[in-house]
């Protein structure tokens, strides 16, 4: 079966509505490398939409599920619990910040961590209100999409949305909105839309995944945090995407004097396997009742597995330390590239959570189809890149941390050819 078949086949079994970028289909992967049904062999810098972090199939993460398997895949926590799922607790619970004691429960995927945080905010406050961010990305079920901060493609047509969700402007120094604007914005709401004391949560993503890199100053996460604790309200850090390891730290929350009350964890934490979680304040996540959190698949038995490998391979293979290292080289490539490339307007990075962002040079605006351009001409190049941003004119890079040198060199190579042709 060729691409050209296997695609006329997707079109006539499945929706529309799964938007799919690519035109071939996945054969086989290792580390940082996909083969494709022909035979055809790419760089991968998508890895799953950040969910590789430690490549694909590391031996280490197939030899833990390999032995999980030969014990049982399924029981379902509530039903039967099973010691490794309170092992990955233990673990996570001993290098999160949050401050004091943490407890961590887990479920699929990062819309349901999302969604359980609010939950377990609510219960805890007895408010009903959330205040989310412009350009956020939180998922797709109909309230994260409500938390998400971009209309088209995710909430488009799927109205009417839950009620007591706000947005206000994130801080971008690139777009012009300053950390002081941004605050006087949620004050705006405060006064206008929605009293204090009615808001269970402030959730944001301390790096923005789908809205473009951008990066939470410093000050801003600190006026968040007084905020909340002068008025009661929780702070929700949504580390899906930037967590474990991307940002060269565990979390990106690390890069904080100040601490999140709730982290929600998915992707990379799984290292290809379904798993996400919470973790937070110990009195903060015991507020919902027995029954009140889980799921069928939740804390997969097999996905706990190969997140317990991930974090030994996180730490084993100094990981953190990886992805500084790669990140500064992409930058320090990225801006030798810059006078070369005039459509480059700015670069942004957290470790190896780098994004290059492009403007038509004509008309200063920003430029999804020039974005795309590049896209395209470096998939033809057998590497492959994921766009971002809220008008599409963002690439952004997430290669394996495990990623060989020589391999990122070549990588960088095609970036450099495609960016200057």
């Amino acid at each position: 079966m060729n691409n050209s078949e296997l695609n006329q086949r997707r079109l006539a079994a499945t929706p529309r509505g799964v938007g799919v970028m690519c035109d071939f289909f996945a054969a086989k992967a290792e580390n940082a490398t996909l083969w494709d049904v022909e035979g055809h062999e790419y760089i991968d810098f998508s890895a799953g939409i950040a969910v590789l972090n430690t490549g694909h199939r590391h031996p280490k993460i197939l030899a833990a599920v390999r032995e999980q398997l030969e014990c049982f895949t399924h029981t379902a926590y509530q039903v039967v619990p099973y010691g490794s799922y309170i092992t990955l607790a233990e673990r996570i619970n001993a290098i999160a910040p949050i401050h004091g004691p943490a407890k961590t429960t887990f479920f699929t995927t990062g819309a349901e961590a999302v969604e359980n945080a609010v939950k377990i905010a609510r219960a805890y406050t007895k408010r009903p209100g959330v205040i989310a961010f412009n350009a956020a990305f939180h998922g797709r079920t109909l309230l994260t999409m409500t938390l998400t901060g971009k209309v088209a493609p995710y909430s488009t047509g799927f109205g009417p949305f839950p009620g007591s969700i706000f947005h206000a402007v994130y801080p971008s120094e690139h777009n012009g909105v300053t950390v002081e604007q941004s605050l006087e914005n949620i004050d705006r709401l405060l006064h206008t839309d929605i009293a204090a004391d009615q808001v269970a949560a402030i959730l944001l993503e301390p790096v923005q995944g789908e809205g473009g890199f951008n990066v939470a100053p410093p000050e801003f996460i600190s006026a968040l945090r007084k905020l909340c604790d002068e008025h009661g309200i929780l702070l929700i850090a949504d580390e899906v995407q930037s967590g474990f390891a991307r940002t060269g730290k565990v979390f990106a929350m690390e890069y904080y004097e100040e601490k999140a009350d709730l982290i929600t964890m998915a992707k990379s934490l799984g290292g290809g396997f379904p798993i996400s979680g919470v973790v937070g304040r110990a009195d903060v996540m015991d507020a919902p009742g027995p029954g009140g959190l889980g799921g069928t698949y939740a804390g997969n038995p097999l996905a706990v597995a190969s997140a317990l490998a991930v974090l030994d391979v996180i730490e084993d293979e100094k990981l953190c330390q990886r992805a500084q290292q790669l990140g500064a080289t992409l930058v320090e490539t990225l801006r030798s590239l810059k006078a070369k490339c005039p459509a480059i307007v700015d670069i942004r990075a957290r470790g190896s959570m780098v994004a290059v962002e492009f403007n038509d040079p004509q008309t200063g605006k920003p430029s999804a189809e020039i974005t795309k351009t590049f896209q395209k001409e470096a998939l033809n190049q057998g590497l492959l890149l994921l766009t971002c941003g809220v008008h599409g004119n963002v690439i952004r890079f997430l290669y394996p941390l495990t990623i060989p040198d020589a391999q990122f060199s070549k990588a960088l190579d095609i970036l450099t050819r495609v960016l200057t042709q």
